[in-house]
């Protein structure tokens, strides 16, 4: 493995072949977000079963369930409630569902699945856990779903804030 050409980055001074350092990445991988209203998050990529895009029409809705759903997807034989991850937030602005695909984050716990619908998916980063921060400055709807958020860019005051996937799946607000 190590004598492998595929790491070579050249040959160095005195003649012998100089290898590519492979840096290991810091803190826990997580999937970043934005739901409608633009706020970013992040999931540990622990607690999501899959990400799927998926055509609207694909969404059941169901009759007389919480205004927090919208409707229920079969995922491989498997049925799960999908909800508007902003909405449930307390977001006032409601996930557009007029258009061809929509991202969904699975989550899941003890056997319990729910889709989460988010307007867009940064991507996979690794975050540094010692670096987050304790909430400030956030609606009580969020505050219990976040276990904490990272200053982005302090003249702007963006943040990004990292859901409790657990929090949300045993949520009370979808009794209601």
């Amino acid at each position: 493995m190590v004598g492998n050409s595929d790491f070579l980055t050249g040959i160095g001074q005195n003649g012998t072949p100089e290898f590519q350092e492979l840096e290991s990445p810091e803190g826990e991988l997580h999937l970043r977000f934005y739901v409608p209203s633009g706020n970013e998050f992040a999931l540990p990529a622990t607690g999501i079963k899959e990400v799927i895009s998926q055509s609207p029409d694909m969404i059941t809705a169901i009759p007389n369930a919480s205004p927090l759903l919208l409707g229920t997807l079969n995922i491989r034989g498997r049925v799960i409630w999908v909800s508007d991850l902003g909405q449930f937030l307390g977001d006032v602005t409601m996930l557009n569902t007029d258009r061809q695909e929509i991202n969904i984050i699975a989550i899941e716990d003890q056997d319990t699945m729910l889709g989460l619908a988010i307007d867009r998916i940064v991507g996979m980063d690794w975050l540094d856990a010692e670096q987050l921060q304790m909430p400030t400055n956030v609606p009580d709807s969020m505050a219990p779903f976040l276990q904490g958020e990272w200053l982005l860019d302090e003249e702007s005051g963006q943040f990004l804030r990292l859901l409790d996937h657990v929090a949300i799946l045993r949520s009370a607000r979808w009794a209601a």
